[in-house]
């Protein structure tokens, strides 16, 4: 079910490295970077996957990974086109 991650989303974690491995890959730079990728994952046009171990979100023109079982954020990148 698509909705599992939604309801999820208040276990969201990341590591230190994670954090400073989306915001290089995102080329972002907030304070929060699981808030971040929480409101990327609740956007409308997100669209969620799960496949094995991970769930994957596609969501304006990036993806993020989400390990199932631990509720950590691995990892985002940007999509190209």
């Amino acid at each position: 079910m698509d909705n599992e991650l939604l309801l999820h989303l208040d276990k969201l974690h990341t590591t230190e490295m994670g954090a400073d491995r989306i915001k290089r890959n995102l080329q972002i730079d907030v304070s929060d970077v699981v808030k971040y990728c929480c409101d990327m994952i609740t956007k409308t046009n997100s669209l969620i996957e799960r496949k094995g171990k991970n769930w994957y979100v596609s969501v304006d023109n990036c993806k993020i990974t989400v390990n199932a079982q631990s509720d950590t954020i691995i990892t985002a990148h940007k999509c190209i086109k």
